[in-house]
């Protein structure tokens, strides 16, 4: 399936009972690939407690489906706990092996770069495995990431030395006009 036809798939917000194909594309990228620097795929279960998290903090949760398997994922999450960062979301997405450049990445970035901005969030930041990671690179500067920074040498997967590649992108008004809520005062 990968880099040939056209794939029709649906995209919305993800469901109980995703969990599994969730858990399997997840999977296949922690264990071939460098885009996640886990090492060991977490249970179904785990992937599940996660998703509950990143729902219950009101932050998006997207699922490709094509004849009803998850050939894809994306969330937000906090990018980093302290309040100063409240504005500030960091992006996941991945994609089975078998459905890849078809513009499913694209289509779950875009929806999830929209949902973010329709919270007020401001501020989205990308952290990519692998310097060598061209596809998730590009994925990202498409839709108006700019690099903002390499951290070299930050993991160890796979036998070798793996970079960090920084990237990010204003969402709405980004820096442009203060929030408009009491806690920003």
């Amino acid at each position: 399936m990968s880099g040939g036809a056209e794939i029709r798939f649906t995209l919305r917000d993800s469901a109980p009972g995703d969990e599994e194909g969730i858990a399997a594309i997840y999977a296949y990228h922690v264990r071939v690939g460098l885009g996640s620097f886990e090492e060991i795929p977490p249970a179904v279960e785990e992937i599940g407690r996660r998703r509950e998290a990143i729902l219950a903090m009101g932050l998006p949760y997207l699922a490709a489906v094509a004849n009803g398997r998850v050939i894809g994922y994306a969330y937000a999450a906090l990018y980093r706990t302290r309040s100063a960062y409240r504005f500030t979301l960091e992006d996941s997405i991945y994609v089975a092996p078998d459905a890849t450049r078809r513009g499913i990445g694209r289509t779950l970035l875009a929806r999830l770069i929209e949902r973010c901005a329709a919270l007020g969030y401001r501020q989205m930041v990308a952290v990519i495995g692998d310097s060598a990671n061209v596809c998730s690179i590009r994925l990202h500067e498409v839709l108006g990431f700019t690099r903002i920074g390499v951290q070299p040498a930050v993991g160890f997967k796979h036998g070798r030395w793996v970079d960090s590649v920084l990237m990010q992108r204003a969402l709405g008004a980004g820096a442009a006009t203060l929030p408009k809520t009491a806690e920003s005062a």
